[in-house]
């Protein structure tokens, strides 16, 4: 698995924690423990989405660097097989 594999690989793990820790905070709103779970996991999606897009580019179109170019389609989808 090269860099941009596993920088991908990354942003799912933490796309998949934060949609399973949203669902148990919609129900346990005060759990201090999931609370701080969910900050860790949403800064480390911030660093590696950050980190992805320098190296690689748009990993989703939320990305668009408001160039004069709509960049999002360069290089391989992010799903794709390099």
């Amino acid at each position: 698995m090269n860099e941009r594999e596993k920088l991908l690989k990354r942003l799912q793990v933490c796309d998949f924690v934060l949609n399973e820790t949203a669902l148990f905070l919609n129900t346990h709103p005060d759990d201090k423990a999931a609370l701080e779970y969910y900050k860790k996991y949403m800064e480390m999606e911030r660093e590696s989405r950050a980190e992805y897009v320098k190296k690689y580019g748009p990993v989703s179109r939320n990305e668009y660097d408001g160039g004069p170019r709509w960049n999002w389609i360069d290089n391989p989808w992010p799903w794709e097989e390099v």
